[in-house]
C-alpha cells in the first residue's frame, strides 16, 4: 500500500487518503451505526404488534366477559319466578320458619320490559341461623329475585328469638311487543282517513 501511495503525486495521494479514510468511516461507523437503526426499527415494529395484539386479546376478553354477563342475565330472566307468597312460605318451611302473614304489593313497571313484583312476609320467634339461611336460599334460588327490606327486632326476655320483616321484590322480563293503544289506533285511522279524502280529492280536480 505504501508503494502504491510512493507512485502517486501528491494530490493524488491525498484524494487517496481522503477516500480511505471515508472507508474506513462507512466500515467503523457508519455502517453499523445503519444496521443498529435498523435493528431499533424492527424492534420498535415488534412492540408495536406486541401491544397491537394484546390489545386485540384483552378487547376480546372483555367482549366474552360482555356476553357471558348478557347471557347470565337472559338465562336469569328466563327463570319467571313463582307466585311469591306462596313461594315464600314455602321456602319458609324448609327453613323451619313460620310465615305469619304476607302482603302483595302492585305491580310496578321498569320501563317497556321489566316488571316488579314485591311481597312482604312477617316471621315471628324466629332463630338468626335459620333467618341468615332463609335469606340466603333467597338469594340462590335461581330466580330474578332480591331481598329489598330486612327489618329485625330482637323479643325481650328470649334468647335468639327475633320479628322479622322481609320484603322480597321478583324482577318479570317481558320481550313481547307492546301493544299499540286504542289511541294511536284511532289516530292511524284518522290520518289513513284524511289521507284517502285527500287523494280522492286530488283526482277528481
Amino acid at each position: 500500500m505504501a508503494n502504491m501511495l510512493d507512485k502517486l503525486n501528491p494530490r493524488e495521494r491525498r484524494l487517496a487518503l481522503i477516500l480511505g479514510g471515508f472507508v474506513a468511516f462507512l466500515v467503523l461507523v457508519a455502517i453499523p451505526v445503519t444496521l443498529e437503526s435498523l435493528v431499533l426499527a424492527r424492534r420498535s415494529e415488534t412492540d408495536d404488534l406486541r401491544s397491537a395484539l394484546g390489545a386485540v386479546q384483552a378487547a376480546r376478553a372483555q367482549v366474552r366477559e360482555r356476553q357471558s354477563k348478557k347471557d347470565s342475565i337472559v338465562h336469569r330472566y328466563g327463570k319467571k319466578a313463582p307466585v311469591l307468597a306462596g313461594y315464600l312460605e314455602q321456602t319458609a318451611r324448609s327453613q323451619k320458619l313460620e310465615v305469619t302473614d304476607s302482603v302483595d304489593r302492585p305491580e310496578v313497571p321498569h320501563g317497556k320490559r321489566y316488571t316488579e313484583r314485591s311481597t312482604q312476609i312477617h316471621l315471628k320467634k324466629a332463630g338468626m341461623y335459620p333467618i341468615a339461611k332463609y335469606i340466603e336460599a333467597l338469594e340462590k334460588s335461581g330466580y330474578p329475585v332480591a331481598v329489598t327490606r330486612l327489618s329485625v327486632r330482637k323479643r325481650s326476655g328470649e334468647p335468639d328469638s327475633y320479628d322479622v320483616e322481609i320484603g322480597v321484590s321478583a324482577y318479570d322480563r317481558n320481550d313481547t311487543a307492546p301493544a299499540p293503544s286504542p289511541d294511536d289506533t284511532n289516530k292511524d285511522a284518522k290520518d289513513k282517513d284524511g289521507k284517502d279524502a285527500k287523494d280522492k280529492k286530488g283526482g277528481g280536480g
